[in-house]
């Protein structure tokens, strides 16, 4: 039998779209977690909200399709599924800020031991601002990081965050191709192993200290 073989953004993707289930409304961050909206079938009753004013995000639409007028927060294009609404801002925000997302999910430059997330900032590089990503951390009931585990070979899971924290709140829970790690109050439990990956290449690659229980399974894809 042939082994479907996925890029790791691809496996994060897929692995995220596991922790949803129906009726959740949904934030996905923009770049890679947008992705997650492509391993959840569009009558599945979950609802993906964007910053912007959206509600009922779909997948990507194929090219050629690209609706210049339906955007994601970060100006992706994106379908709509039936029944979805457009909101303004004020109500967007009101969601996230009132508790009233189910999850989000983000992208980030780096997690540290306790769980804290830096994903808004680069110094010496422009951004327009910080955008939502303080708002969400802070609001959603569950915050999920789906990032690579490392870049240009440097960990991205770290002891403690050298970029400007986005807040202050531990996250619930870091997807990378290489791992599901579970930040808690004792530490960074290994709760999965990624495709094919070994507990040893997962410390190697990780520059925080991991709790590691017996035998963690290899994570399922969607």
């Amino acid at each position: 039998m042939e082994v479907a073989v996925h890029s790791p953004k691809e496996i994060i993707a897929r692995r995220v779209a596991l922790e949803i289930r129906p009726g959740m409304l949904v934030n996905l961050g923009i770049g890679l977690p947008s992705m997650v909206a492509n391993h959840i079938p569009h009558d599945a009753g979950v609802f993906f909200q964007a910053e912007n004013g959206v509600i009922g995000l779909g997948a990507r639409p194929p090219e050629g399709m690209e609706d210049p007028n339906l955007t994601d927060a970060g100006g992706g294009f994106v379908t709509a599924v039936p029944g979805a609404a457009s909101i303004d801002s004020a109500m967007s925000f009101g969601l996230i800020r009132g508790g009233h997302l189910d999850m989000t999910v983000l992208g980030g430059l780096q997690v540290d031991a306790r769980g804290h997330l830096a994903n808004w900032m680069v110094p010496g590089h422009m951004v327009p601002g910080m955008g939502g990503a303080m708002d969400l951390v802070a609001g959603a009931k569950r915050v999920i990081v789906a990032m690579v585990h490392s870049a240009r070979g440097e960990a991205k899971i770290v002891p403690e965050c050298t970029l400007p924290l986005t807040a202050a709140r531990r996250v619930s829970l870091i997807v990378t191709e290489m791992a599901v790690i579970e930040p808690t109050a004792d530490g960074l439990v290994l709760r999965e192993r990624g495709p094919g990956v070994s507990v040893e290449e997962i410390r190697a690659a990780t520059a925080a200290e991991l709790i590691v229980p017996a035998e963690p399974p290899e994570m399922t894809l969607a």
